[in-house]
């Protein structure tokens, strides 16, 4: 659509109005005024049919309803919106969404959870090699413990923030590119999700070190000749 060219025919209640793009405006709906997509001029719609918009303030439900009821006996042909009804409809809507949001991240947090769980199981006999490779060079246990330790606290942390970061690139995205609105990042992940992942990885980790600890390094030897 240029401006200054293009032709849009409107029907107006079964009256066509043929009119020529004069130009483009950005209306900000968010505003909650009453606006309008198109504007005319004066001089062209004034034989066309028309309606009349109003609004209104009512402090209450109660004072809505009596108002709702004396319009429409006084007025039949009149259509009324209770902005309340519609707002609380929305408001419902979004809290079920947001419900249903909360539900997925739930489960894509115990998803990961479980998977790494089985991640560190399945590495058990990997680190029973290792634990008697160390015994065998002469490290103790305490030795093998914090050297373990470290190696989960470095997968947490690598992991949180690697987790943190995508999240704020896909926030600032879906601000800037979506909402048109501009992104605040927060230190909420960073204080609570970064420690709070890295001391469950670890100690997943550390659950698992007890049994490898305690595997006999001949035993585990011999299973490799």
């Amino acid at each position: 659509m240029k401006i200054g060219g293009d032709a849009v025919v409107f029907n107006i209640q079964g009256v066509l109005k043929e009119t020529v793009v004069g130009s483009i405006r950005k209306v900000d709906w968010s505003s909650m005024k009453i606006n309008f997509n198109i504007l005319f001029p004066v001089g062209v719609l004034e034989n066309a049919p028309t309606f009349n918009v109003m609004t209104t303030h009512v402090p209450d439900e109660e004072s809505s309803a009596a108002l709702q009821s004396d319009l429409v006996q006084k007025f039949p042909n009149v259509t009324i919106l209770d902005l309340r009804q519609v707002f609380t409809i929305v408001e419902d809507i979004l809290d079920k969404i947001s419900w249903i949001i909360n539900f997925m991240a739930f489960f894509s947090i115990l998803t990961g959870f479980i998977v790494l769980i089985g991640s560190v199981r399945n590495s058990k006999y990997q680190r029973i090699k290792e634990s008697v490779l160390l015994r065998t060079l002469g490290a103790k246990s305490k030795q093998i413990l914090q050297i373990t330790a470290l190696e989960y606290v470095y997968l947490g942390v690598l992991g949180s923030l690697t987790g943190i970061l995508l999240a704020f690139i896909g926030s600032q995205l879906l601000a800037t590119f979506l909402f048109k609105e501009p992104f605040v990042p927060s230190v909420i992940p960073f204080l609570v999700f970064l420690p709070s992942i890295t001391f469950l990885v670890v100690l997943i980790g550390l659950s698992n070190l007890k049994s490898v600890l305690k595997s006999p390094p001949l035993e585990v030897l011999k299973k490799e000749v």
